[in-house]
């Protein structure tokens, strides 16, 4: 037998193609997994932007300026107040001639007095026509008057809205910063409240205490466990209802800033009065209005005069067109009403009786403001006595809750002095959290009463 064939080495496949094309696959594999670490943390980066920006907390200069520039009601009083500035402009327009181009065509058989005869005619006319009141007697200098009056007194309205806007805006912002507090507080009675029920449990275990305890203080825990749900639900009925007054529709999970700390001096109770019937815009407006209502009466009277006015015509006329004769005109207009059925009687009793019920409407407003400011001068002051006295009462009932933990927990004390002691502890911090906040609010409502933003 023959011995076999040694192989040649350079036959075999050598390794090192198949070797480089797995370094290249595995490069290729580690970029694309760089790339898509990249898009992540990109995409984290925009998130963490967007949960900061959306964790921006909300000032009350904030929702304030807010609502007064988006709210319905703000929007609805600007437009009003443009549209009485239009209807100014319309009373300016009788002081202006009034110009128009008229043309004409007419084709019949007429009588013809000079000729004593019926021919056809055939009349083509193109005119510009002129017409300028000269003196009306007051007519439109009333109506100029009244309509001023009118613009003067819508924006004496927008400026009421905005302080109406103003107003509610605060009021909601200080109720959801109590509704928010008064959480916090439940939320520690309910943690307190499990401390006493474990160890009412404990000492039960250990035959220290009855059975009655565990009982009581699991009721106690589950009716603060219920007062808890009452409170966040009444924080975000009051989150809505800041959002209404906004003018938005929601205002999401917005944190808001609490107001500065410590006390405003009270102002003098005579001198907050005089400012606020100097100042507010209730009584301009309706000032605005008695103004408005002497000019109607003026524009009443007048209507006994006669009025003066001159007219002009230029233009052409032929019965071919287009025509190319010259035709012109001009005259002078007296009108002296004699007789109208009474009516203009009628609208001077109208005017009249509308003067003198804008008089009445101001000693009314004047009697509510004074009524507005004492009332929110009494409010302030009862306000700052009641955060005075709850301020004791919460730091008392802290203590008293704080030693009859301490005695149950040692086992000298009883689950019913436990149990009041919490009940005073978070009645004291619920009286001094609206305390505070009615602080808040008393101070919007002098701001108000007086006639600020």
């Amino acid at each position: 037998m023959s011995a076999p064939r040694a192989e040649s080495v350079t036959s075999r496949p050598l390794p090192l193609a198949p070797s480089r094309q797995g370094r290249g696959k595995d490069f290729c594999k580690s970029l694309r997994n760089i790339t898509e670490a990249v898009k992540v943390l990109v995409l984290l980066a925009l998130l963490a932007a967007g949960e900061a920006y959306a964790a921006e907390p909300l000032t009350l200069d904030e929702a304030v300026a807010t609502a007064l520039k988006n709210h319905p009601q703000a929007v609805e009083a600007r437009e009003s107040l443009h549209g009485a500035e239009a209807r100014t402009g319309q009373a300016l327009a009788n002081y202006y001639p009034q110009i128009s181009i008229a043309a004409d065509w007419s084709k019949g058989r007429s009588f013809l007095t000079p000729l004593e005869s019926i021919k056809s005619t055939e009349v083509h006319t193109d005119a510009l026509y002129l017409k300028q009141t000269i003196y009306d007697f007051g007519r439109t200098a009333g109506a100029v008057a009244a309509a001023r009056g009118n613009r003067a007194a819508a924006a004496e309205a927008l400026a009421i809205t905005r302080q109406d806007i103003s107003f509610r805006v605060r009021s909601a912002y200080y109720l959801l910063l109590a509704a928010g507090k008064q959480v916090i507080a439940v939320r520690e009675t309910v943690r307190l409240k499990e401390e006493v029920y474990r160890q009412a449990q404990e000492f039960f275990n250990q035959g220290i205490r009855p059975k009655v305890d565990v009982s009581r203080a699991e009721a106690n825990l589950f009716a603060a466990r219920t007062a808890l749900i009452r409170a966040e639900n009444n924080r975000e009925i009051a989150r809505v209802e800041l959002a209404n007054a906004i003018g938005v529709p929601s205002l999401e999970e917005r944190a808001l800033v609490e107001p500065a700390a410590g006390q405003a001096p009270l102002p003098e109770r005579g001198l907050v009065r005089e400012e606020a019937l100097a100042g507010r815009a209730e009584l301009k407006r309706l000032d605005a209005l008695k103004g408005g209502a002497a000019a109607t009466l003026k524009t009443a009277r007048s209507g006994h005069l006669p009025i003066l006015s001159g007219t002009a015509s230029i233009g052409y006329a032929d019965r071919d067109f287009p025509p190319d004769g010259n035709v012109w005109g001009i005259g002078l207009n007296l009108t002296v009403p004699l007789f109208s059925g009474f009516a203009t009687v009628e609208q001077e009793r109208e005017a009249v009786a509308g003067l003198r019920a804008v008089e009445a409407r101001q000693n009314d407003q004047r009697l509510q403001i004074v009524r507005d400011v004492e009332s929110a001068w009494l409010g302030v002051k009862e306000a700052v006595a009641r955060m005075a006295s709850t301020e004791k009462e919460v730091a008392a009932a802290g203590e008293n809750r704080a030693l009859a933990m301490g005695r149950y927990q040692e086992g000298v004390g009883n689950i019913i002095e436990v149990t009041d002691a919490q009940s005073l502890a978070i009645d004291a911090e619920t009286a001094h959290i609206q305390a505070v906040y009615d602080y808040h609010t008393a101070l919007a409502r002098l701001d108000r009463a007086v006639g600020k933003e």
